[in-house]
């Protein structure tokens, strides 16, 4: 009996190596993909407002080769996440029960729709904002605006990463609900906590001006209800099943 544990314990881990391993050839497949195309991404970047009416300079021999490296690795990233998720999936699947199973295949692709709605957001406005705030407090210093790429991008990514990351508050609220971890009840008692949550990173992640505050603290309200919405409906469902498996063994 001790045997086959032990037996299974390495199937497992010989199952994750295996899984790790195909993870890291398709990554490095996709990072020559990425190298490919990070010239063109940068371009696009630099060229588009609000930068494009600025110089951007290098302070360092190496800020062009890491901004270089930096964006072939986030594309390559982007490109073999789907694999790498599917494979994590395929590994855990066995371990999870059918409910588990269900929520994980409906809520990844909502996970990804609502972190392209994110990093859209972010970009499009929030970043725009705070490079705006920066430049008009630059001018208002009389500072002469000289920017290295390696900055700029930093600032950017340091916007546009946390900001998809909290887009994807109702997707953890359905999983949690799901699994019995999480009920609209508490939801709704913690609903002042959260606003107040809400609003610190709200101001952390913009410029520290109350317009730019509020174009995305009201966003985040609106994902906090629609999480409460959809954790209703999921908690509701799962009493209705609850309450007909209560009657059946009743007439049994």
């Amino acid at each position: 009996m001790k045997s086959d544990r032990e037996m299974t314990f390495v199937d497992h881990l010989d199952e994750l190596r295996r899984r790790v391993v195909r993870i890291v050839i398709v990554f490095v497949l996709a990072l020559v993909a990425g190298f490919a195309v990070a010239q063109p991404i940068i371009e696009y970047l630099i060229a588009r407002p609000p930068v494009a009416d600025f110089e951007l300079n290098v302070f360092s021999p190496w800020d062009s080769l890491r901004i270089f490296i930096n964006v072939a690795m986030l594309a390559a990233l982007l490109i073999s996440l789907p694999f790498a998720i599917y494979q994590i999936w395929l590994f855990v699947k066995p371990g999870l029960h059918d409910r588990e199973r269900r929520a994980a295949v409906y809520y990844i692709p909502l996970a990804v729709v609502l972190g392209l709605f994110g990093l859209a957001f972010a970009y499009l406005v929030v970043f725009p904002l705070a490079f705006s705030f920066t430049l008009f407090l630059a001018q208002s210093m009389e500072l002469t605006e000289t920017y290295g790429i390696a900055q700029y991008f930093s600032f950017m990514f340091n916007i546009l990463i946390p900001v998809t990351l909290v887009f994807e508050l109702p997707v953890v609220v359905l999983f949690l609900t799901t699994v019995h971890i999480l009920t609209p009840s508490v939801l709704i008692k913690a609903r002042k906590t959260a606003y107040v949550v809400l609003v610190v990173i709200s101001t952390l992640i913009t410029p520290p001006d109350l317009v730019s505050a509020l174009i995305v603290y009201i966003p985040l309200i609106l994902l906090y209800e629609l999480s409460i919405f959809f954790s209703r409906k999921v908690y509701k469902k799962q009493q209705m099943k609850l309450q007909a498996s209560e009657e059946r063994l009743q007439e049994t």
